[in-house]
């Protein structure tokens, strides 16, 4: 009887020392929590937590703050999985606050681009805290992100009209206005930024765009050398401070931006790279480095073969390689082409050369046939002939111009060749005109025939 009792006894102890530890002990454990996280005992604070959790597994302050120790220690995947339950489950309260709660959470979807969610959470603090000025302003970029600029545009305002020197608000409003062209309310918002805080160097960049735009390229030059000060803007920066420079055709200072631009990518991941690799390209193109030029291109195929024409120059350079005349004809010096296109007039032609000119576009021949017995003849004989190596097909506008001159000289007839191609309407143009275009295979033929 007396071991009956004792067993009862120490059942009924059991029984009791489990509730206390249950209902005291972990609850307790559980307030040391926010202790252990001010203290930045991160690890202590994951371990407790974890305790905690599998004994009690809607203890929602202790995934609360397991999902803070995770973003302590970057394991941001790991901290949402941790918010979700507290937001799915947990009363907000003096223990969790919501506000606070909701930012950090927003925060790190937004990190791992779980736009969606990050922008229910944003909505809700412009509810929770109608005067915050900031909870406007994450619901504007984010809806910009998603391309929906007018209802972005409404939240910009919305930030900037509840703080006034909210910089970046007025920045964010001015890229939304260039967008629609609207140049002079762009450039205004971008200024009050730029008052508001000389530092903010990302605005630098869109006042950049806005000047590039109106042909303002000093300007624009000046305004993205500073942006390139902010991190997150600096490769985008540099390739714009580029572009300027090639609009400018000053190519050798433009490559040099590209090449910087590349560079600064040295997990080669960024998609602004690319832009930066075929604009590297494009100047190599025009400054007859073609094989520098396919580089690139080969570059930017490798990671996006359907990125702009890179497919289709590729196709055009692929016999490069093989054709040795074509080669030296977009590749060599100025003086070099010169003695080409001549030779090629003498030679496939049969012209006897009266002139010969170097253009920005190639050189132009004018020349009468030597095999006319009345070859001294000049003006009732003469040819005309131009031979371009610019990267794009040449347009109806540079063949108008150069019927023009054709007339000007009383030439009888003309050729133009062009490594590139005509666009359509120019061959539209030159049908039934004394001007005949020749395009890379004739030239090609040509150069061989002359073995130029």
């Amino acid at each position: 009887m007396v071991i009956i009792l004792i067993i009862v006894l120490c059942a009924i102890v059991a029984t009791a020392t489990f509730f206390i530890i249950k209902n005291i002990l972990l609850p307790t454990k559980a307030d040391v929590l926010p202790k252990l996280y001010k203290q930045g005992k991160t690890q202590h604070l994951i371990k407790s937590a974890k305790q905690i959790i599998s004994k009690d597994s809607k203890n929602y302050l202790a995934h609360y703050y397991l999902g803070k120790a995770y973003i302590k220690e970057n394991k941001t995947e790991l901290a949402i999985l941790e918010f979700k339950i507290v937001n799915e489950n947990a009363l907000f309260g003096t223990e969790i606050e919501e506000i606070p709660f909701r930012q950090e959470y927003a925060s790190i979807l937004l990190k791992c681009n779980q736009q969606g969610e990050a922008l229910k959470n944003y909505l809700l603090l412009t509810k929770l805290e109608p005067r915050n000025a900031e909870n406007y302003f994450n619901c504007g970029q984010i809806y910009e992100q998603q391309n929906r600029y007018d209802v972005a545009l409404g939240f910009m305002q919305k930030a900037a009209f509840l703080d006034k020197k909210h910089a970046k608000a007025h920045a964010e409003i001015g890229l939304m206005m260039y967008r629609t062209k609207n140049y002079s309310e762009a450039k205004k918002e971008i200024d009050i930024s730029l008052r508001l805080n000389p530092e903010n160097y990302s605005a630098y960049y869109y006042l950049g765009k806005i000047l590039k735009d109106a042909k303002d390229l000093q300007g624009a030059i000046k305004a993205f050398e500073k942006a390139q000060r902010d991190p997150e803007v600096k490769q985008k920066s540099i390739i714009e401070h580029g572009s300027c420079y090639m609009m400018a055709n000053r190519l050798d200072n433009a490559s040099l931006d590209f090449i910087r631009a590349v560079e600064l990518d040295k997990n080669n991941e960024n998609p602004e790279t690319l832009y930066a690799r075929y604009f590297l390209a494009t100047c190599y193109e025009k400054m007859r480095k073609i094989d520098k030029a396919i580089e690139q291109w080969e570059a930017i195929y490798k990671q996006n073969k359907g990125f702009r024409d890179v497919g289709s120059k590729l196709s055009e350079y692929k016999d490069l390689q093989a054709n040795d005349y074509l080669k030296d004809y977009l590749t060599c010096s100025n003086e070099e082409f010169m003695e080409i296109c001549k030779m090629a007039c003498e030679k496939s032609f049969k012209l006897q050369v009266l002139s010969c000119d170097l253009k920005k576009w190639g050189c132009q021949l004018t020349g009468v046939d030597k095999r006319d017995e009345s070859w001294m003849a000049v003006r009732k004989q003469l040819l005309f002939v131009r031979f371009y190596r610019e990267p794009e097909p040449i347009d109806d506008a540079e063949v108008r111009q150069a019927l023009d001159e054709m007339k000007s000289l009383g030439s009888v007839k003309g050729f133009l060749f062009s490594s590139s191609g005509f666009s359509n309407s120019a061959k539209r143009f030159a049908d039934n005109r004394p001007v005949e275009l020749a395009e890379k295979q004739k030239l090609e033929a040509i150069l061989a025939q002359a073995g130029a």
